[in-house]
């Protein structure tokens, strides 16, 4: 049992891991693309996600977050709406 299993009784759940995953993974990613001016980044931002993350991983991230969601980056939360669900490519 890890220290967050014990501070939650031993419940954290694979989906709530795979959230914090997620968020950390889109946080690195803007957190390369903080150089670069807005207009830029926030687009890169969802380039970034549209091409290298899987179908399963952008489904389970459009899933559990939303564009006001506190623990994304800035800079996701503005790209969340050109991240494309799966099926659109």
């Amino acid at each position: 049992m890890t220290p967050a299993d014990t501070a939650t009784g031993g419940a954290t759940s694979h989906e709530s891991l795979q959230r914090e995953k997620l968020a950390r993974m889109a946080g690195q990613i803007a957190g390369f693309f903080e150089a670069y001016p807005r207009e830029q980044a926030v687009p890169a931002i969802a380039e970034h996600i549209n091409q290298f993350w899987s179908r399963k991983m952008r489904s389970d991230f459009l899933a559990a977050f939303r564009a006001d969601s506190p623990e994304l980056h800035t800079l996701v939360r503005d790209a969340m709406a050109q991240i494309k669900p799966p099926g659109r490519g």
